[in-house]
């Protein structure tokens, strides 16, 4: 089978800060043809974005896509609620996670998959203040560890 080519259109590095990741699912975006047309030049963002389930369907609010710039009377709202696309079993499957206490459902990365975009959502329980300060300090500890690695391989 043939490899389909992914290329990035935005993240969210606060989201993984944030919360810890249950579970990952990739979903399709109802999107216009200006909207696709501004993605592919990279004009999006998700650092504010949240989504809901409301009525069975999962709505993503506040993703920001920028206006195209020949788009004229064709553009949407740019921060307008867009329609996920998942299957009816994975909707449900977070419905009943997210009515326990702590968890949510966050944004991760946009992206294109074979000419699609797709968004990919975790399924996430915020982290403590303890935790992120955990975080902070492995990565403190692991950047410390390669600078005296490169400063002892330069000699």
């Amino acid at each position: 089978m043939a490899e389909k080519s992914r290329k990035l259109i935005a993240n969210n590095k606060k989201a993984s800060h944030d919360y810890f990741f249950e579970e990952v699912y990739e979903a399709g975006i109802s999107l216009v043809g200006t909207e696709v047309k501004s993605l592919r030049m990279g004009k999006c963002s998700i650092k504010e974005a949240f989504i809901r389930i409301e009525d069975g369907e999962a709505v993503i609010y506040q993703m920001h896509i920028s206006p195209y710039e020949m788009g004229n009377i064709m553009n949407k709202d740019p921060i307008r609620p867009r329609k996920l696309l998942l299957h009816r079993h994975e909707i449900r499957k977070l419905t009943g996670q997210i009515a326990q206490k702590g968890y949510t459902i966050v944004p991760v990365e946009v992206y294109f998959s074979g000419g699609l975009v797709k968004l990919k959502i975790a399924l996430a329980k915020g982290k403590k203040l303890y935790d992120k300060r955990h975080d902070i300090a492995k990565k403190d500890q692991r950047r410390e560890a390669e600078r005296d690695f490169k400063v002892r391989n330069l000699r």
